[in-house]
This record gives structure tokens, sequence and C-alpha cells, in this order.
């Protein structure tokens, strides 16, 4: 059998137990379509089927099948019945002798026959080419946009299919949805021998099926790099937000062998924001996305390294050296680091929430399940702007949007454009003083109690859908004992240190801290991480950029 290697192409398929008569067909087909399909040859039906189903996981398209109809243990009705299984889109062609012609003609009803040929076939130029000339243009007439890409198998209703579509759109990796209960989605289970207990199922480009990937493993198998080129760097950048990303951007462009590590995707919590329209230069607002693939594609260009699903778990002091270390016992030195690490929105705390989360209950998640919200009521939870801009997006095409909101107003904490914006919208509603009590679903969220602050009222709604945008939690545990914070553990920098404005307990340096330089020398801050920050995109890619700035004026002076 013709191996199905290298890259994703349309195929044409032929079994014959015959080898002779095998390997004439395929000669045939070459001699005409081998410049544009890859010609796959076997030599009875399992090993055909055997071959369909590694095309399926490679994410090749089988655009003709041409089967002999008299083989043995498995003829080529039978065969091309379960072809049907695995490629329903395909064109099948029935090869037979003149003395099969009936069988041939029932199997026009029964697997939906597209032509038969009699044997021989000779010349081809006759009796071959163009019967498949008008098939092959038949199926390039329909849609076949799935070739080649990232192939996701779930439950609308998985927490972890949700993840792993969040992860693959947030790091810019094309990918085609296909839902567990519908046909393509059982037959790409079926072909990756999957049983469907365990979601979801990822097919990746080269084909190889992994069932319930965790992070690392997808980063990996889907093209994102995950290990270090170099041992030492000169700046190490952690976390892949707004400051990080200006961090590596201005750094590499600066000529600083640099590497950010990012523990999710890149774009932080801007990068899942529907609409950034106060960001300057973009009077028409920017998507965090966008902004997100723009800022990535500048730092690599710049020479900028990029590791994706590496999570950081501790920062060491040895010597001039500042060490890095993974969570997997790894490490990676830099004369200096970076920390942007950001914030992740506060969980909610009310009862089933948290056996929910995935599934129904997200965490802003709004772009990546917006399709599902389609003429359903949605609630989110939150007052600041990232809460008001998935408001506007979800609003498109949901029937309502309800903001939840426990203070009284939105002016304490959104910005006054998309107050206004939101007032104008006919289906967004905003309910002040008003919190979530409880979620309510076995398998999916189905209800929500939801709770007057002011008077304790409770009332049970309908709910298939809340997005959850409060607070912010930095990502610093890891930092204890090393890098001083503060009570709520965000990184405190420069002359905020100490009261007096002098440099902390345990400096050794003949200088004060710059401005945002951490308790430990070469070690700096920006963004969302740093304590008082502005929580805005263009501040924290200013902190940035400003960062890079005191890292050059530390290594001078080191």
């Amino acid at each position: 059998m013709t191996q199905a290697v290298g890259p994703a192409r349309n195929v044409i398929l032929t079994v014959d137990d015959d080898p002779g008569v095998s390997r004439a067909v395929a000669r045939d087909l070459r001699r005409r379509y081998g410049e544009s399909y890859r010609i796959v040859r076997a030599e009875s039906g399992r090993a055909a089927l055997e071959a369909l189903r590694e095309l399926k996981l490679r994410g090749d398209q089988v655009a003709v099948i041409l089967a002999d109809y008299r083989m043995p243990e498995m003829n080529g009705i039978e065969f091309l019945e379960q072809a049907l299984d695995v490629y329903p889109g395909a064109r099948r062609v029935l090869l037979t002798a003149y003395a099969d012609t009936g069988a041939a003609i029932d199997a026009i009803n029964v697997i939906d026959l597209d032509h038969y040929l009699l044997k021989p076939w000779d010349p081809p130029e006759e009796k071959l080419y163009p019967v498949l000339d008008d098939l092959l243009q038949a199926w390039r007439a329909a849609d076949r946009a799935c070739a080649g890409t990232t192939k996701v198998v779930g439950h609308r209703w998985s927490a972890r299919s949700s993840g792993v579509r969040e992860f693959l759109a947030r790091n810019q990796v094309p990918y085609r949805w296909f839902s567990s209960d519908e046909p393509e989605g059982r037959r790409l289970l079926a072909a990756a021998g999957a049983d469907g207990e365990r979601l979801p199922l990822v097919v990746t480009p080269d084909g190889t099926p992994l069932v319930a990937p965790e992070d690392p493993e997808l980063a990996e198998r889907v093209g994102l790099a995950t290990t270090p080129a170099q041992e030492f760097y000169d700046l190490v950048v952690i976390g892949g937000g707004p400051a990080g990303l200006g961090a590596a951007v201005y750094g590499a462009s600066e000529g600083l062998r640099t590497l950010l590590v990012e523990r999710s995707a890149t774009g932080g919590q801007a990068g899942q924001s529907s609409r950034i329209e106060n960001y300057l230069g973009f009077p028409d607002g920017v998507s965090g996305g966008q902004l997100t693939d723009r800022a990535r594609r500048q730092a690599t260009k710049f020479g900028a390294e990029i590791l994706s699903a590496r999570e950081v778990s501790a920062l060491e002091v040895n010597g001039s050296a500042r060490t890095v270390r993974f969570s997997d016992g790894s490490a990676v030195a830099a004369h200096s680091v970076i920390l942007a690490t950001g914030v992740s929105y506060r969980q909610l705390a009310a009862p089933g929430c948290a056996d929910l989360t995935g599934c129904g209950v997200f965490y802003g998640s709004a772009l990546t399940e917006a399709a599902g919200c389609q003429g359903h009521d949605v609630y989110i939870v939150g007052g600041a702007n990232s809460a008001g801009q998935a408001a506007m997006y979800l609003s498109r095409g949901a029937k309502s949007v309800t903001l939840l909101v426990r203070g009284d107003s939105l002016t304490a904490s959104m910005s006054h454009y998309l107050i206004q914006q939101l007032a104008e919208a006919p289906n967004i509603f905003v309910r002040p003083g008003t919190i979530v009590e409880a979620a309510h679903g076995t398998n999916q969220l189905e209800q929500l109690t939801l709770k007057d602050v002011a008077s304790g009222r409770e009332e049970l709604v309908d709910a298939q859908w809340l997005f959850v945008f409060i607070g912010a939690e930095p990502h610093t545990d890891w930092l204890e004992g090393t890098v001083l914070r503060d009570e709520r553990g965000f990184i405190v920098a420069g002359p905020d240190m100490t009261p007096d404005g002098g440099p902390p307990a345990g400096w050794e340096l003949d200088r004060p801290p710059y401005h945002l330089e951490t308790n430990v020398p070469g070690v700096f801050v920006a963004g969302d991480a740093r304590s008082e920050s502005a929580k805005r995109v263009a501040s924290a890619v200013g902190e940035g950029a400003m960062a890079v700035m005191l890292v050059h004026r530390y290594l001078e002076q080191s």
C-alpha cells in the first residue's frame, strides 16, 4: 500500500486484490492526476479501510475511491459501504466485469454509487479519464475547508473541550470544531479508535490523535515552541500579556537575547477582550486577539523567542545570574528578568460555580464561546471594562445580556465610552447591587440564584451562560520568599518598597532600586502584577518598554 506521508493533499484511492490490476490502475491514475492528487493503492478492503482512517486523521481529503467488486473477505460494495462512514463526500466508483453489471447497478441504490467501470478500461483516455474528470469536478465544487488544520472533537458542555478550544484560539492555532454527537465527530472518533468517553479528541495536522491532552503536550504537538533554544539569555520576560509582549519587542529590537515565557497564551486578560477602543492609534478599536497577534509577530520579527504552555515555579539568585525554574524541574538563566505575570479573574465562590466551570460558567471566555450564545439569555458578572466589552460583543447574537454588578453603578470602574454604549444597546440590561448566590445544574449550567445586596431578596432565573470578569489576582505565589509583595500579592518595586523611599532590607548595592526594580537587583516588574499599577493596556505596554530601558541601565553597571 502506498503510505500516506508528507503534507496534507487530496487523494484518489484504489483497491484491488489482484496486484497486477492494482498496479495498472495506479499507473494510469498517476499519469493523469499524479501532479494534483496523491494516489493511494491497497490490495484488500481491510487495508484500504485502514488507509482511509490514517488519511482521515492526517486531514487529507479523499476525492475518489475506486474499488474492485470481486475481492475475497470483503467485496467492493461492502468496502465502499464502510468507506462511506469515513469519507461520506468521496465519489465512489466500482470496477467490475461485464458479468457483474447487475450487482453494480444494485450498488447505485445501496451505497449511492457514483459510477461503475467495466474492466478492462483501455484506453483510459476514453473509458477512465472522462469519468474521473467529471467526478473530480463535482467533488471540488464541495467545501473541503477541513484539510490541513487541527481538529477538535468534543462535547459542548465539556470543561476540557472548552479549555482546549480557548487555548488554541488564543495561541492563534487554526482549528475545526466537531461535536462528538454529530456524524463527522463520530467518524473522527472511530478513525482514532476512541470511544468518546474521554474528550476532547484533538487530531493534529499530521494526523496524530490526542485524547484529552494537557496544554504542554498540546502546545508541542501543534507546533508551538515549548523548549528554550539556549541556556542563558540577556533577558527573560515572564508573562505574555501587553507588558510582557511590550518588553519582548523592545528588548529584542535593542539587541538583547530575549526569551518570553507564557504559561498559557500570549495576550493575558487583554487578549481575551472583544474590543479595545481607547488604545492609542486605533480610533476604530481593535480586538485583544488582533493586538496580541501583531505584538507577538513583532516580537518574533526582532528575534525574541516565545515559549508557550510553560509554568514557572521559582526564581533563584545565583551570583550575577537570575535562574528561572520551570514546574517540570528544568531551568533557564539570564542576566535580568522582567516579571510581567499579570493577573487573572477571581473565581466565584458561590456554590455550584466550581463544578460548572467550563460547562456554562466561564472566566473571560466570551470570544471562544460566543457562537453558542446565539439566541440565548446571557449573564455577565463584573463592572469593569472587560465585562462591558464582553457584553457589547455577546449582545450581537444573544437574545439578552444582563450585567450583574455588585456596586451601585458602573461609573466607579468602567470607562465612560463603554457605559454610553451599554446604555444604547437595546438587549443589554444592567442590574446594580446584584450578586450570584448559587449556580445550579447537573452536567451544565441550568439556573442561577441572584441576590439583591441591599434587600437580601433572592431570585431564581434560567441561565445556560455565565461569564465572570471580577477582581484581579496576581500570579505571584511562586515568588514567596524571593521578591517583595504587598498584602494582596502584588509585586512592590522602586520607592514603594519602603515608607521612606529608601532601599529595602537586604539591598546590597550602593544605589537605590530603579523605578520598576524589585528588591532583587536585575529583577523588574511591569504591568498589572505591579502594586498600584493602572490596570490599562497602554500603561502595561509602556511599563514593559520602560523596564527594558532600566534593564539596559542595570546591565551597563553590572
